[in-house]
């Protein structure tokens, strides 16, 4: 056991998951920071806005997710070579068509959903009630961006 009560090897194995999700939610960033300088069209005071709130708030959750590693005892991936290893999106590059950025955004989400999924079922078999307590965050507020994204598309 660590010193948070937690067995060894598979806080390892977790800490090794959210070193991937933490990939995954840097290239998601990026993709966001290039879809709202890129975006173009009739809908672009909107999708602008919303483009940033949600590359800020990607920014605040790369924070907690690396943060969440530290805790377990791990040391957080923070180079682009470690990111771009452990990544599994679609990067996003020059796309200005509204339609087309939100839609490369729902599948982002939907991939990091995925991840996140399974990291709570790991966390849930040894009881890591702390990552366990993020990745549903997580998971409830990326559900209802994926519904409102959704929404968007009509």
């Amino acid at each position: 056991m660590n010193i948070l009560g937690l067995p060894q090897k598979q806080t390892k194995e977790n800490i090794e998951l959210l070193n991937v999700l933490l990939s995954n939610f840097q290239v998601y960033y990026q993709n966001l920071r290039g879809l709202h300088w890129n975006i173009r069209g009739k809908r672009f005071f909107e999708l602008h806005v919303k483009f940033e709130e949600l590359y800020n708030q990607a920014q605040l959750r790369i924070d907690e997710i690396a943060e969440r590693v530290l805790t377990l005892g791990g040391t957080p991936f923070h180079t682009f070579d470690d990111y771009l290893k452990n990544n599994s999106l679609k990067v996003a590059k020059d796309i200005t068509n509204d339609e087309e950025a939100v839609e490369v955004i729902v599948k982002s989400l939907a991939s990091l959903l995925t991840i996140e999924r399974e990291i709570l079922e790991k966390a849930g078999e040894i009881n890591d009630e702390g990552t366990n307590s993020m990745m549903s965050d997580l998971i409830t507020e990326q559900e209802k961006d994926i519904w409102m994204m959704q929404a968007f598309l009509g």
